[in-house]
């Protein structure tokens, strides 16, 4: 585990040890505190080329999480395939807001892997959530993990373009959509710009397209006095509270990460 430490460091891949360590213990099919359990003269020479190839395939930046299949996000682990974004520590002030206020039913535009709708879910037992992605793969990983994480019965997944499929009015919407713009797109890490479906990271514009797609329908979709909460990215603050203010929404607000940076846009909608 130390030459592939060292040879993942080599390559420039931060938190190298971790990813050695994640990836020895999918590998072993054990919990990484157990692999201080294990020494080299257990390990036989067919396992350390399985080890060999996973590191491997890290080497080429290929995320860990990709690698192994799973991802943590907000106490809990999602799967994860090449369909759909890694959820991310960025997401979870998406869900603070959330849980912030009273809801029953809600509806989570692009839903990825359903990693906040099922955390949503998960958190309020009470809830009913409805989730769509026009990535059919996607909604397939999605119920999965409402599954796995046995809140199937309260989730409906659907194969929707937002709104397409979309009937009924909900107390909350969230959505993390693409916000990448395409001339930001070659910036990106390999592990994102290489391994993370594009569809779900741009919408080939300038990276406000999908709030231009979602602000303005959401207002047929909410409930009165009920909220839309939006992921964007850290320069999109002024132009989504302005697209916002637009279509009719109060109590605009922007919140921000655990890093200081803009995260989340909220407004609520009030019909009279």
């Amino acid at each position: 585990m130390a030459k592939a430490s060292r040879a993942l460091a080599a390559a420039g891949i931060e938190d190298a040890a971790r990813d050695a360590r994640v990836l020895m213990a999918h590998f072993l099919n054990i919990s990484k505190d157990r692999l201080t359990l294990y020494t080299s003269d257990e390990i036989t020479v067919e396992q350390e080329a399985g080890f060999a190839a996973l590191v491997e395939e890290r080497l080429r930046r290929r995320p860990v999480s990709k690698i192994v299949g799973g991802r943590e996000f907000y106490g809990r682990t999602f799967n994860v395939s090449d369909d759909v974004l890694d959820p991310r520590p960025d997401t979870e002030t998406l869900i603070d807001c959330a849980l912030s206020i009273s809801f029953s039913k809600f509806l989570d535009l692009g839903t990825g892997s359903g990693a906040i709708a099922v955390t949503l879910l998960a958190e309020r037992p009470d809830a009913l959530g409805t989730a769509t992605d026009v990535s059919k793969p996607a909604c397939a990983i999605a119920t999965l993990n409402a599954d796995r994480h046995v809140v199937i019965d309260r989730l409906d997944v659907k194969s929707s373009n937002w709104f397409e499929q979309i009937e009924g009015k909900f107390d909350l919407i969230v959505s993390n959509p693409p916000y990448i713009a395409a001339d930001e797109m070659l910036t990106l890490a390999p592990e994102v710009r290489d391994f993370d479906p594009h569809l779900a990271l741009t919408d080939h514009g300038d990276g406000l397209g999908c709030y231009r797609a979602i602000i303005p329908n959401a207002i047929n979709y909410l409930q009165d006095a009920g909220w839309l909460m939006l992921e964007i990215g850290p320069t999109q603050a002024d132009a989504v509270v302005e697209l916002m203010a637009g279509a009719g929404f109060a109590n605009v607000t922007v919140v921000r990460d655990i890093d200081g940076r803009n995260r989340v846009i909220k407004g609520q909608y009030c019909s009279i």
